[in-house]
């Protein structure tokens, strides 16, 4: 699975929680870029991704998650497992 691949589904999963498209996603993108990505939403987001990519991610690598960039690598890393 490509990046392009992967970005896609996050980006589905932060559509289908936060009920809306108006975001754009690259590495940088925080949860200050997108509106209604608050620390609710974002268990919901991550619990989507897990399902999704059907994953679970270690407790340290939700903790180092800074950007979707971070989010990104964790998944990248966890599905080549």
């Amino acid at each position: 699975m490509n990046k392009e691949d992967i970005v896609f589904k996050i980006r589905q999963a932060f559509i289908k929680v936060l009920e809306h498209e108006n975001f754009q996603l690259s590495d940088e993108t925080t949860a200050n870029d997108v509106d209604g990505w608050e620390s609710i939403t974002h268990m919901m987001i991550i619990n989507e991704i897990e399902k999704s990519f059907d994953i679970k991610f270690k407790l340290m690598d939700l903790m180092n998650m800074n950007n979707v960039g971070d989010l990104i690598k964790a998944i990248e890393s966890e599905i080549q497992h």
